[in-house]
This record gives C-alpha cells, structure tokens and sequence, in this order.
C-alpha cells in the first residue's frame, strides 16, 4: 500500500462472496483473505475493507448498536460505457438498485454487492 491509497471499510455478511464479488465482477484484486472476520481487496488506489461479523469491526458499541452491511455511502467507480457495464453485470447475476441516471455530469447506476453495499458505476459526461 502506498501514500496515496484510499481505504475504504464495508461491513459484509459473508466476506468469502463479498472477495468473490469484487475480484470476479468489477477488476480488484485480493490483498488479504481470512474469512470469515476479514479480506481486503484493491483497485488502482482504492483499497476496500471487507470485514465480516466475526471482525473486530463488527463489535457491538457500548449503547448496542451492532455494525451492519448496506446503506447510502459508496464507492464511486468511472466506467467509460455505463450501459455496457450493466449489460455485463446483469448477465452475470449482479443485481442494482436503481435503473441508470443521467444528468449534466453523466450517467450513474447503483450496483448493489452481496451484503448489499453499494456501488455507483459513473460514465462522465462528454465535453
């Protein structure tokens, strides 16, 4: 891991599916793998923490609220063909959460990993 590396921690249910996922459908590659309580993987200089249940993580806090997977934050990805993209994901029994968007910056579309965190696959607009 260098200097300019951005991590990132997703709460997984299944940290084996999750490394599956991402090295399978959208390019990372495994930089840990100790399933069930934790893997990493990497893209370019994104650096995504998968940490399962088992995880230090994954810990209830002190008023009891436990961790989970899901939510609005993600992690943004630029593809240069976002119908193309989903085309492929679709085939490959990805599942989204929307249908694709398009506005003066681009065209985005949430794909949903298998804990349901969420990617957004981002096509600029053209200038």
């Amino acid at each position: 891991m260098n200097a300019n590396t951005v991590s990132v921690r997703y709460m997984v249910d299944d940290v084996a599916a999750a490394i599956a996922f991402y090295t399978g459908h959208l390019g990372f590659t495994i930089e840990s793998n100790f399933p069930p309580a934790f893997g990493s993987v990497e893209r370019g200089n994104l650096r995504l923490l998968l940490a399962g249940p088992q995880s230090s993580a994954g810990r209830p806090m002190p008023d009891g609220a436990v961790p989970g997977p899901g939510g609005w934050n993600r992690i943004h990805l630029i593809v240069p063909d976002v119908a193309g993209e989903v085309a492929r994901l679709k085939s490959e029994g990805c599942k989204f959460r929307n249908e694709i968007l398009t506005g003066p910056g681009g065209s985005q579309v949430l794909l949903l990993d298998p804990a349901g965190n969420v990617i957004e696959l981002f096509q600029p607009a053209q200038a």
